[in-house]
């Protein structure tokens, strides 16, 4: 399983934000950040605490890839 942050980053940019802004904001941890700018697997409580930061729904932050083409 893989998974695509770009919607989230495309989204910062969108609203004039950098990483470092939305981590501080939501509390995430830069471990976890690295995780998220790596497209690796976070927990749906971190993802959570994004999209209720920035007001949207987890499809508008994540996307499913599937890695068995």
């Amino acid at each position: 399983m893989a998974v695509s942050y770009n919607r989230l980053w495309k989204l910062l940019i969108d609203r004039k934000m950098s990483k470092a802004d939305l981590r501080k904001a939501t509390g995430i941890a830069p471990n976890t950040m690295t995780k998220l700018r790596r497209d690796e697997e976070v927990t749906l409580t971190v993802l959570g605490k994004i999209c209720k930061y920035l007001n949207v729904d987890y499809g508008d932050i994540v996307q499913y890839i599937d890695d068995d083409n």
